[in-house]
């Protein structure tokens, strides 16, 4: 994978928001009390407008250990880089990675990561680090850019001319079969 320092951002950058965790709490929790009343799993999908599957699993959640169990348990994971370091770590990507030792304009999750190692001694698995990149709303770019050596006149000439001559022309006088077990085409 390569990343520019420039990379899209997307509004939400990964993961629910304290909004949205509260939201599907309180959608647990309206599901407890229509356990307690004693409505089926389908009967509490449908006026939830959720999965069977959830419902179920949310039941015997709410079996074990009543509403507490139901309750939101906050982020899947506590970003080991905060909103400081982060931002620390944001501005010494965007000044490249030319300044960081490396001779080419990308950056790799291998260089990102080691970046991260040098600058808070901290260490990061490549999952991790796509997943701190992503949650701050970095995306995957690839190069547009061409080879400075690419010649497109040459590369004209090789389609229009070079490839025709090379190319086996096609046998259209014999009947041909899709199945590469059949010995029509042989």
């Amino acid at each position: 994978m390569r990343w520019y320092a420039q990379s899209m951002r997307y509004a939400q950058g990964g993961g629910l928001t304290a909004e949205q965790r509260t939201k599907r709490e309180q959608v647990r929790l309206r599901a407890a009390e229509l356990f307690a009343r004693g409505d089926t799993d389908t009967q509490v999908a449908k006026a939830m407008r959720v999965s069977r599957m959830s419902v179920n699993r949310w039941r015997r959640a709410w079996a074990r250990g009543g509403q507490a169990a139901l309750a939101s348990k906050g982020p899947a994971s506590l970003p080991v880089l905060d909103e400081a370091r982060f931002a620390r770590l944001e501005t010494a990507l965007l000044r490249g990675p030319a300044a960081h030792g490396w001779d080419d304009q990308y950056w790799t999750l291998a260089r990102i990561r080691k970046v991260i190692g040098r600058m808070f001694h901290l260490t990061y698995s490549l999952p991790g680090v796509w997943k701190l990149l992503r949650r701050h709303g970095w995306s995957c770019q690839v190069s547009a850019r061409r080879a400075i050596e690419r010649d497109e006149g040459a590369i004209v000439v090789w389609k229009t001319e070079v490839w025709p001559a090379v190319e086996r022309p096609r046998r259209t006088w014999m009947p041909g079969s899709a199945s590469k077990t059949s010995a029509a085409g042989r």
